[in-house]
């Protein structure tokens, strides 16, 4: 419950123009500073989760244990740790590609979804909480590959979950 909690405070601050992103270039000891905040954390946090989830336990953590063992006793950029995931996965799912429209871009996507009879429609959009005038900027190219998972009346109590990836703007 705690985290939870925190992972909407973060989404609070997140979902406002004046927000910044998880990853970005730094020119001074002072920006680096500035960038660990608790929105970095917890996003960071929740994202990881989600790719967790995407991925499954197993792979997820066979990744993290390629980029543990590649690094040891050195350093690291976030790209390093994309590219141990893209190790495991064996180009199925290019990883590196899909965490990057997370952690580059500030905010995060409103998924609609429509039922029309037995298809299903998606759409992505960044999710505003309140516009800020005198720091609004257009925030319409804005793309994420968001992981979409779901169940189907199929599925008969048993483990079935399907995924889909809406790298689009909008997707069936």
């Amino acid at each position: 419950e705690d985290f939870l909690n925190l992972i909407f405070k973060a989404m609070m601050k997140d979902s406002l123009n004046s927000s910044h992103p998880v990853s970005s270039a730094v020119q001074s000891s002072e920006q680096i500073e500035e960038m660990f905040d608790a929105l970095s954390y917890i996003k960071g946090a929740s994202l990881l989760l989600m790719l967790k989830h995407y991925l499954t336990k197993d792979v997820f953590q066979a990744g993290i244990e390629v980029y543990l063992h590649n690094h040891k006793y050195g350093s690291a950029r976030s790209d390093d740790l994309w590219d141990s995931m893209n190790e495991i996965t064996n180009g199925t799912l290019d990883v590196k590609t899909l965490m990057k429209t997370w952690i580059l871009h500030k905010g995060f996507p409103l998924v609609t979804v429509v039922r029309q009879g037995k298809n299903i429609s998606v759409q992505q959009e960044k999710f505003l909480y309140h516009m800020e005038t005198e720091n609004w900027t257009s925030d319409a190219s804005y793309l994420w590959h968001i992981p979409l998972t779901y169940i189907t009346s199929s599925c008969k109590f048993t483990h079935c979950t399907n995924a889909y990836l809406l790298d689009q703007k909008s997707g069936m």
